[in-house]
């Protein structure tokens, strides 16, 4: 047996919960009555309540309650082998991992701003392969194509300035990294986002932009950053948070360098987007492009489809509930009027 939604399990907490409610009312009443009479009248007075058919009611509840949250956990046993066919896009990310993109002129910097504007993309594609690159002076795939979108999170998770110890920034080597990743696919569409400032250090870009259009990659360009510049704080052995120096010990202020990215983008069919405070761009670039691409049918597969069994439990609630109002709490009177 297997469970559809285990997390659903957390509702269990309740059911000692009730106990307990249950338990500390039943002497609270007690205290109550107490009050209002001695023992001997207040024994007359409740001589027709029965006591153990109250605790059965109880009981029922919480047993109802205990199956209610067993189908809501949806129990699934049984399977059969069904074939699945994935319809979507193929969508690399290029993300640039430079030290400049350590600068705070997107809160909380620009790498991590990049970092959580992708993790909401990955919230609203579904059937779509997505892939993480990363580069600084060079390039290299984090993470290969795929729809195991947990996975790709696990490797976005473990990027920073430190994941590639080449500095600089190669925009070139990021673009011959996705066609490398493509060169056994025969999709018309294929896509590569480039999330960076724009700084390039390297060169080398128009052969690399060509390259990709002959290979049919669409670019669509992200750029981060402000375009008057910004200080890149970094730390020292020390802890120390300094701003980063170039090789002649001046301070380095970073811009965007919107120009490169846009004619990336147009020369290769994609889109540029610069990122807001509160509109990133990674959704624009999706809804406006990405979801209206035709769907390239994936490697089908067999995948186990559970039964589910939610039914069952379900019925044992729905019965429970149904018995519970039935059960009287006074005591049954006989026709002679005892008891």
């Amino acid at each position: 047996m297997k469970f559809g939604a285990p997390y659903v399990f957390i509702l269990l907490w309740l059911i000692p919960g009730i106990i307990v409610f249950y338990i500390i009312r039943e002497r609270n009443k007690e205290k109550v009555m107490r009050l209002f009479a001695d023992k001997e009248p207040l024994a007359e007075i409740s001589k027709s309540y029965n006591p153990q058919r109250t605790k059965i009611k109880k009981t029922i509840i919480v047993m109802a309650l205990f199956f209610l949250i067993i189908a809501l956990a949806r129990p699934q046993w049984g399977f059969q082998w069904q074939e699945v066919k994935r319809k979507g896009v193929d969508i690399l990310i290029a993300l640039d991992t430079s030290k400049s993109m350590l600068a705070e002129d997107v809160l909380p910097n620009r790498l991590l701003r990049a970092k959580l504007a992708i993790k909401d993309l990955v919230k609203k594609i579904r059937g779509d392969r997505i892939g993480l690159i990363v580069f600084s002076g060079t390039a290299f795939l984090q993470c290969p194509l795929t729809i195991d979108y947990d996975g790709f999170l696990l490797a976005l998770d473990d990027v920073d300035v430190q994941t590639i110890p080449v500095g600089g920034t190669s925009l070139s080597q990021a673009i011959y990294a996705a066609i490398s990743a493509y060169e056994s696919e025969k999709k018309d569409d294929k896509v590569l986002i480039i999330i960076t400032d724009g700084e390039d250090l390297e060169g080398g870009i128009d052969k690399a932009v060509e390259t990709a259009k002959a290979k049919d990659i669409k670019i669509f360009c992200v750029g981060i950053g402000s375009q008057k510049g910004e200080l890149v704080p970094v730390k020292d052995s020390s802890g120390k948070i300094n701003f980063l120096k170039d090789s002649e010990g001046n301070i380095v202020k970073t811009k965007l360098m919107e120009n490169i990215l846009q004619n990336m983008a147009i020369r290769t069919g994609g889109m540029y987007v610069r990122a807001g405070r509160t509109e990133f761009g990674l959704d624009l670039i999706y809804e406006e492009k990405l979801s209206k691409m035709d769907k390239q049918e994936f490697k089908s597969k067999m995948e186990k489809r559970f039964y589910e069994r939610f039914q069952l439990p379900l019925v044992f609630a729905i019965l429970l509930l149904l018995v519970e109002p039935m059960i009287s709490e006074r005591k049954r009177e006989e026709k002679n009027g005892k008891t």
